[in-house]
């Protein structure tokens, strides 16, 4: 977001505009966040499921023909270059696997999120990630109490090769708990010394969100 403009203009837009229109062409579950902390430059984020890439294409070219849309996005379209809120936005595809094949909301009182990011050295060893994932980590997920969201292969964007999920809680506190149970998990650490699981994982990149008031996350 650009340092000292105001916000309203986009928030707005997805509020009034975008997020009513892609309900309307039966995409639920639309996330909006925004870091939390003091982090600068300030970051939002918009989380769109469609169920595959045609989805998204027969959408996204839907919206062109929605007059509804149209008209409440004007104020947006319409913005001068010195009053948009934003310096430039990024757009990453993640395909989810079929261990946590679908978006899952979480209850009204988890509205803390933890956004992972798991770089790998090259793609064989985020296959050997996912396949982690896939038979064992999810189940220890939800023994040990840390809520998934969504979980999917980045297939385009930055950090790649990569994989990302979103975690959800009510604080801090108890999301530190469940960690910690995690970690201490026998299954968990069964695997993790496991030879094929090896070098998987080469950086992290660790992002907490709260929900905006008209997220539908």
């Amino acid at each position: 977001m650009q340092f000292g403009q105001s916000e309203d203009i986009l928030h707005d837009y997805f509020k009034d505009a975008l997020i009513p229109a892609l309900n309307r062409q039966g995409i639920e579950n639309v996330g909006a966040f925004e870091e939390t902390g003091e982090t600068l430059p300030k970051k939002i984020y918009l989380l769109i499921p469609y169920k595959n890439m045609q989805e998204y294409q027969d959408v996204t070219d839907d919206l062109e023909d929605d007059t509804q849309f149209q008209s409440g996005s004007e104020t947006y379209q319409n913005t001068p270059p010195d009053k948009i809120p934003f310096e430039r936005y990024e757009s990453r595809f993640i395909r989810s696997s079929w261990g946590f094949a679908n978006l899952v909301k979480p209850g009204d009182d988890l509205d803390q999120f933890e956004l992972r990011i798991y770089e790998s050295y090259n793609e064989d060893a985020l296959r050997r990630k996912i396949k982690m994932f896939n038979e064992d980590e999810f189940e220890i997920f939800d023994n040990v109490g840390l809520e998934m969201v969504f979980f999917g292969k980045n297939i385009s964007g930055g950090q790649m090769p990569s994989l990302t999920y979103m975690l959800a809680f009510e604080d801090k506190e108890k999301h530190q708990e469940a960690w910690s149970k995690f970690g201490n998990n026998p299954d968990w650490q069964r695997i993790s010394i496991l030879k094929e699981y090896e070098n998987t994982v080469s950086d992290i990149t660790r992002v907490f969100l709260k929900s905006l008031s008209y997220s539908q996350i």
